[in-house]
């Protein structure tokens, strides 16, 4: 049975948040507003302080997934007026189907609780079936219609809020 593990990244792991970052571009490009190529141009030094600054602030909050400790997912939430936003949630396609997603949330929903947020939203790509279905299961509602994916011609995303109260 494999040992799924959730925690913080640490600010010094920045190689392995970028090798999932540019992972999930790769595999999911339509999933998020930054592109692959995007992504690809950061330097090694604008990932290192992308990570360490997030790392170090108490509004942002940088998670990892690990089966048998090796890095599979991340997310990265983070808590602005009494709103926890969620961002980057991916899984590594090898390890999906197995609760690490929701491992993920759960773990960022508990932090939000801690937190005292009032809610949990996220956007998620129109089109994306799994993970709007990964979303709905855990309790997320639709907040309205579909819009236009910023700077995405042709993307639309379903904003979609999780009230904790």
């Amino acid at each position: 049975m494999d040992t799924i593990t959730i925690r913080p990244f640490a600010a010094d792991e920045w190689r392995t948040w970028r090798a999932l970052r540019l992972a999930a571009l790769a595999d999911t490009p339509d999933a998020f507003a930054v592109t692959l190529a995007q992504a690809q141009a950061r330097s090694d030094d604008t990932w290192a302080s992308l990570l360490a600054q997030a790392c170090s602030a108490p509004a942002d909050l940088p998670l990892v997934a690990l089966v048998d400790g090796e890095p599979c997912g991340l997310t990265w939430a983070n808590h602005e007026s009494g709103t926890v936003w969620l961002y980057q949630v991916w899984v590594a396609p090898e390890r999906r189907g197995r609760g690490v997603a929701q491992a993920l949330l759960r773990y960022a929903i508990g932090w939000a609780r801690e937190r005292g947020a009032a809610e949990v939203r996220l956007d998620v790509t129109a089109s994306l079936a799994p993970a709007y279905g990964l979303y709905k299961g855990m309790g997320f509602e639709e907040d309205g219609a579909p819009v236009p994916m910023e700077n995405r011609s042709g993307l639309r995303e379903q904003p979609m809020r999780l009230p904790l109260g």
